[in-house]
């Protein structure tokens, strides 16, 4: 597990270039509370807006799910204990007043940015 990457995934690159493409500027890897071990991928502290861009395998994607055949009790649980915490993080940065924005990493990046642009604008008042 330790080759795994944990920040910088392909995913993300490509939601972030994306992003960065459309004048968005953003921090990553940044965890939106601070004392909170959770860190999201892309942050904008400004509008309070925390993404995570979430693999199909260790967070339980509906699409692309898998469990390993192996030590597959193990895995099963290990699993859900992610899913768990991945609600007690939205949770938290809930009543702390940020809102989070979950994309899997299956989606195309456009679409991500596309639904990261549609938050951001509602955070945003009227501009005059």
């Amino acid at each position: 597990m330790r080759s795994v990457r944990r920040s910088d995934t392909g995913a993300e690159l490509a939601v972030r270039r994306e992003l960065f493409a459309r004048g968005r500027r953003y921090r990553i890897d940044l965890s939106p509370v601070r004392g909170m071990r959770s860190r999201a991928d892309i942050v904008f502290t400004k509008h309070r807006l925390a993404v995570y861009i979430d693999g199909c395998f260790w967070h339980k994607c509906p699409l692309h799910a898998s469990l390993p055949r192996s030590n597959s009790a193990w895995w099963a649980e290990k699993l859900a204990a992610n899913e768990t915490r991945d609600r007690r993080v939205d949770r938290e940065l809930a009543a702390a007043g940020w809102r989070v924005l979950r994309a899997w990493e299956h989606e195309p990046p456009v679409d991500v940015a596309d639904r990261i642009d549609a938050e951001l604008s509602r955070s945003v008042g009227p501009v005059f």
